[in-house]
């Protein structure tokens, strides 16, 4: 059993055949894929499974609080499983691919006072960018 399908029990969730599918798809560590994607990989598990209910199902997981809506310079939402534990994304600015990372320290506290304008400051959403080891290596190969 998936610790996605665990969480949505654990909420009394009621769990579907199309909803366990989606959540078993969205399940594991990295994974920050599209509706499209979500749809297309349910699909093959429950061939029945329809777009509607892979974006109903999204928005009701997100609703929870237990998967993430990710979004990265215009590029269709993704839905990211890792929403218990506190991370950021580095994001590759070639292809894409999106992982999770977990720095050291606070990046709230990184934030100046000066430059909080008397805002009391609850979160912080950063996003490190930068080629991926093949994006990098293409390029290396193209200059």
């Amino acid at each position: 059993m998936s610790d996605l399908v665990e969480r949505l029990r654990g909420q009394g969730w009621r769990m579907t055949a199309q909803r366990r599918v989606v959540a078993q798809v969205l399940d594991g560590d990295h994974t920050h894929l599209t509706a499209d994607e979500v749809h297309a990989r349910a699909s093959r598990l429950l061939p029945e499974i329809s777009r509607a209910t892979v974006y109903n199902t999204l928005g009701e997981m997100v609703s929870l609080g237990e998967v993430i809506e990710v979004a990265t310079d215009g590029r269709a939402k993704r839905y990211d499983p890792n929403a218990r534990r506190p991370h950021q994304h580095l994001v590759c600015s070639g292809c894409g691919t999106i992982r999770d990372v977990h720095p050291t320290g606070s990046p709230l506290g990184d934030l100046p006072v000066a430059e909080r304008f008397g805002f009391t400051v609850t979160e912080a959403d950063i996003t490190y960018r930068g080629l991926c080891p093949s994006c990098a290596s293409g390029a290396a190969g193209a200059a």
